[in-house]
Protein backbone atom coordinates (compact mmCIF):
# COMPACT_ATOMS: atom_id res chain seq x y z
CA UNK A 1 0.00 0.00 0.00
CA UNK A 2 1.35 3.32 -1.03
CA UNK A 3 1.97 5.95 1.69
CA UNK A 4 -0.66 8.04 0.45
CA UNK A 5 -3.07 5.87 1.45
CA UNK A 6 -2.55 6.20 5.12
CA UNK A 7 -4.17 9.29 5.18
CA UNK A 8 -7.65 7.77 3.81
CA UNK A 9 -7.56 5.21 6.62
CA UNK A 10 -6.46 7.26 9.14
CA UNK A 11 -10.19 9.05 8.68
CA UNK A 12 -12.52 6.59 7.78
CA UNK A 13 -11.05 3.44 9.12
CA UNK A 14 -13.84 1.62 8.85
CA UNK A 15 -14.72 2.06 5.08
CA UNK A 16 -11.04 2.51 3.91
CA UNK A 17 -10.18 -1.03 5.40
CA UNK A 18 -12.78 -2.37 4.63
CA UNK A 19 -12.78 -1.66 0.73
CA UNK A 20 -8.65 -2.24 0.76
CA UNK A 21 -9.43 -6.03 2.37
CA UNK A 22 -12.31 -6.12 -0.63
CA UNK A 23 -9.51 -5.05 -3.42
CA UNK A 24 -6.94 -7.53 -1.93
CA UNK A 25 -9.48 -10.31 -1.72
CA UNK A 26 -10.90 -10.30 -5.58
CA UNK A 27 -7.12 -9.74 -6.41
CA UNK A 28 -5.83 -12.59 -5.25
CA UNK A 29 -8.95 -14.63 -6.27
CA UNK A 30 -8.46 -13.29 -9.86
CA UNK A 31 -4.66 -14.48 -9.37
CA UNK A 32 -5.33 -17.54 -8.36
CA UNK A 33 -7.93 -18.46 -11.56
CA UNK A 34 -5.31 -17.20 -13.90
CA UNK A 35 -2.79 -19.53 -12.41
CA UNK A 36 -5.09 -22.59 -11.80
CA UNK A 37 -3.02 -25.74 -12.40
CA UNK A 38 -5.93 -27.15 -14.41
CA UNK A 39 -6.44 -25.05 -17.93
CA UNK A 40 -8.18 -25.95 -20.99
CA UNK A 41 -5.52 -25.98 -23.62
CA UNK A 42 -6.20 -23.05 -26.04
CA UNK A 43 -6.73 -24.73 -30.03
CA UNK A 44 -4.34 -22.61 -31.32
CA UNK A 45 -1.33 -23.43 -29.17
CA UNK A 46 0.69 -24.73 -31.64
CA UNK A 47 3.33 -25.57 -28.99
CA UNK A 48 4.13 -26.30 -25.34
CA UNK A 49 7.03 -23.88 -25.50
CA UNK A 50 5.94 -21.42 -23.02
CA UNK A 51 5.92 -24.64 -20.62
CA UNK A 52 9.78 -25.40 -21.12
CA UNK A 53 12.03 -25.25 -18.06
CA UNK A 54 9.23 -23.81 -15.77
CA UNK A 55 6.51 -26.73 -16.26
CA UNK A 56 5.85 -30.12 -16.60
CA UNK A 57 2.26 -30.52 -18.88
CA UNK A 58 0.33 -32.92 -18.52
CA UNK A 59 -2.25 -33.40 -21.04
CA UNK A 60 -5.47 -35.02 -20.98
CA UNK A 61 -7.23 -35.53 -24.32
CA UNK A 62 -11.33 -36.51 -24.54
CA UNK A 63 -13.68 -36.56 -26.42
CA UNK A 64 -16.23 -34.58 -24.44
CA UNK A 65 -15.96 -33.09 -20.86
CA UNK A 66 -18.25 -35.87 -19.79
CA UNK A 67 -16.38 -38.69 -20.60
CA UNK A 68 -16.17 -41.20 -17.92
CA UNK A 69 -12.36 -41.51 -18.12
CA UNK A 70 -11.88 -38.08 -18.51
CA UNK A 71 -13.94 -37.49 -15.62
CA UNK A 72 -11.74 -40.69 -13.69
CA UNK A 73 -8.38 -39.02 -14.08
CA UNK A 74 -9.34 -34.96 -13.15
CA UNK A 75 -10.67 -36.92 -10.14
CA UNK A 76 -7.30 -38.52 -8.94
CA UNK A 77 -5.25 -35.74 -10.09
CA UNK A 78 -7.34 -33.26 -7.61
CA UNK A 79 -7.34 -35.47 -4.80
CA UNK A 80 -2.68 -34.98 -5.25
CA UNK A 81 -3.04 -31.23 -6.38
CA UNK A 82 -0.39 -30.21 -3.90
CA UNK A 83 1.96 -32.76 -4.95
CA UNK A 84 1.60 -32.15 -8.26
CA UNK A 85 1.72 -28.56 -7.38
CA UNK A 86 5.21 -29.39 -6.10
CA UNK A 87 6.02 -30.88 -9.27
CA UNK A 88 5.63 -27.79 -11.21
CA UNK A 89 2.38 -29.96 -12.85
CA UNK A 90 0.01 -28.16 -15.23
CA UNK A 91 -2.86 -29.84 -16.44
CA UNK A 92 -4.00 -28.85 -19.92
CA UNK A 93 -7.15 -30.20 -21.64
CA UNK A 94 -8.68 -30.79 -24.59
CA UNK A 95 -12.20 -32.07 -24.41
CA UNK A 96 -13.31 -30.68 -28.22
CA UNK A 97 -11.84 -33.34 -31.03
CA UNK A 98 -13.65 -31.81 -33.62
CA UNK A 99 -11.71 -28.26 -33.08
CA UNK A 100 -8.53 -30.03 -34.32
CA UNK A 101 -6.33 -27.97 -31.89
CA UNK A 102 -2.59 -28.12 -33.34
CA UNK A 103 -1.12 -30.20 -30.08
CA UNK A 104 -4.37 -32.94 -31.20
CA UNK A 105 -3.09 -33.01 -35.15
CA UNK A 106 0.46 -33.97 -33.54
CA UNK A 107 -0.15 -36.31 -31.29
CA UNK A 108 -2.98 -37.99 -32.49
CA UNK A 109 -4.91 -39.29 -29.59
CA UNK A 110 -7.87 -41.57 -30.10
CA UNK A 111 -10.63 -41.32 -27.79
CA UNK A 112 -8.95 -41.05 -24.13
CA UNK A 113 -5.85 -40.45 -23.88
CA UNK A 114 -3.02 -39.08 -21.03
CA UNK A 115 0.53 -37.59 -22.02
CA UNK A 116 3.14 -35.79 -19.69
CA UNK A 117 5.63 -33.65 -21.17
CA UNK A 118 8.95 -32.84 -19.11
CA UNK A 119 10.32 -29.80 -18.58
CA UNK A 120 12.64 -30.29 -21.54
CA UNK A 121 9.73 -30.77 -23.83
CA UNK A 122 10.20 -34.32 -24.42
CA UNK A 123 7.25 -36.97 -23.91
CA UNK A 124 7.93 -38.99 -20.93
CA UNK A 125 4.38 -40.81 -20.55
CA UNK A 126 1.61 -41.40 -22.61
CA UNK A 127 -1.43 -43.87 -22.05
CA UNK A 128 -4.98 -44.86 -23.20
CA UNK A 129 -6.23 -45.38 -19.68
CA UNK A 130 -6.32 -43.36 -16.54
CA UNK A 131 -3.65 -43.14 -14.44
CA UNK A 132 -3.31 -42.89 -11.06
CA UNK A 133 -1.50 -39.02 -9.42
CA UNK A 134 1.07 -41.70 -7.69
CA UNK A 135 1.98 -43.28 -10.85
CA UNK A 136 2.43 -39.77 -12.50
CA UNK A 137 4.45 -38.67 -9.43
CA UNK A 138 6.76 -41.64 -9.26
CA UNK A 139 7.52 -41.20 -13.26
CA UNK A 140 8.00 -37.19 -12.22
CA UNK A 141 10.54 -38.74 -9.46
CA UNK A 142 12.85 -40.98 -11.36
CA UNK A 143 13.51 -38.06 -14.10
CA UNK A 144 17.21 -36.71 -13.67
CA UNK A 145 16.21 -33.35 -13.40
CA UNK A 146 14.14 -34.19 -9.98
CA UNK A 147 16.47 -36.51 -9.24
CA UNK A 148 19.36 -33.66 -9.21
CA UNK A 149 17.03 -31.08 -7.51
CA UNK A 150 16.79 -28.71 -10.69
CA UNK A 151 13.34 -28.93 -10.68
Amino acid sequence: MSMSAYPLLLRAPGKSLLMTLLCVVLSNTAHAAENSMFQMLAADSATLNAYRWNKRPVIIFAPSQQDAKYLEQVRMLKQQQPALEERDIIVLTDTSPDTKSTLRSQLQPEGFEIVLVGKDGGIKLRETSPISAEVLLSTIDRMPMRKAGQD
